[in-house]
């Protein structure tokens, strides 16, 4: 790759990357302790900043060497905190999906049978459902902190809606309270489990 067309595809992809994360030339400049005329330049493709820089403009934006020096056609690459905010906009429209089921399920009760008393179940089973599409994206994001509370969510909703449930149904003559017993040692699995999992890499 020629010098200057290289310094055109840097150019681009800094002043891409600078837009995507809201921050201005003289922002940048000051996180690189350079000056705004040298970001200006470098975005203008008029020079190339040297590596040690362009790794710092690369762990700034949470992208790679290779995403500073090629053109990317296919894929946008994003910045950390862009990633980051799509992501977080992904699983809470995720939840909410759940949530409008919910809501769907409830309005199609009434209007089968205004009469039924357990209209409400359907709101019950949203939390554990919301706990599993949080669980599924920490687990494709690596989210550690967000799979333990999402799977201790879970376990602890999922007994609740089978006690609700039967409470409901047997009017309370059957109280199944000891349910929530099997949670313990759920709980403490999944805390054991991830403490492993840390001792591992911390290891490595």
């Amino acid at each position: 790759m020629e010098e200057n067309l290289l310094a055109e595809v840097i150019g681009k992809n800094l002043t891409r990357l600078r837009k995507l994360a809201n921050m201005t030339q003289l922002e940048l400049a000051e996180k690189l302790n350079y000056s705004d005329k040298s970001i200006s330049k470098w975005e203008q493709g008029n020079g190339i900043p040297d590596v040690r820089i362009l790794m710092q403009i690369a762990e700034l934006f949470g992208v790679t060497l290779d995403d500073l020096v090629h053109e990317h056609v296919d894929k946008e690459v994003l910045p950390k905190s862009a990633k980051r905010r799509n992501r977080f906009l992904t699983v809470l429209c995720s939840v909410g999906l759940c949530w409008l089921v919910a809501v769907c399920c409830f309005v199609l009760l009434g209007l089968l049978g205004p009469e039924l008393e357990f209209m409400w179940l359907a709101f019950l089973f949203a939390v554990p459902a919301s706990a599993i599409v949080v669980l599924v994206f920490s687990c494709i994001w690596h989210w550690r902190w967000t799979r333990i509370i999402s799977i201790s969510v879970l376990v602890w909703t999922s007994i609740a809606c089978v006690y609700l449930v039967v409470y409901a149904i047997t009017g309370g003559t059957q109280n199944l309270w000891f349910l929530f017993l099997i949670g313990i040692p759920l709980q403490a699995l999944t805390l054991i489990y991830f403490l492993w999992r840390r001792g591992i890499r911390f290891k490595r």
